[in-house]
């Protein structure tokens, strides 16, 4: 069972930066992708980005509105994936999954993360 344990979450202002990090719990980790969701109550979740897994040659996805300001990556050595989110807006806030899975998490999700709170103010 894979346990995924986010942090970096937290208060910001608008055009502020956050760099939020996930970490896994087995080694297996470097097998699936990784990446990242966010939910706002009310709301369905929401992909946020996604780096692929190892064996199939890596890449990475991200969701339209955060093309551009948000990066994903990931240090298989030490079963982590980070997301630098810069030039946060009002709307980036939400609560932030880790999520481990296939594809580039868009053909299935296994695992997922207990989340961590964003919040910018405006």
């Amino acid at each position: 069972q894979v346990q995924l344990v986010e942090s970096g979450g937290g208060l910001v202002q608008t055009g502020g930066s956050l760099r939020l990090s996930c970490a896994a719990s087995e080694r297996t980790f470097s097998s699936y992708a990784m990446g990242w969701f966010r939910q706002v109550p009310g709301k369905e979740r929401e992909f946020v980005a996604a780096a692929g897994a190892v064996w199939t040659g890596g890449g990475t996805r991200y969701g339209d509105s955060m093309k551009g300001r948000f990066t994903i990556s990931r240090d298989n050595a030490k079963n982590m994936v980070y997301l630098q989110m810069n030039s946060l807006k009002p709307e980036d806030t939400a609560v932030y999954y880790c999520a481990v899975g296939r594809g580039l998490l868009n053909q299935g999700i296994d695992y997922w993360g207990q989340g961590t709170q964003v919040t910018v103010s405006s």
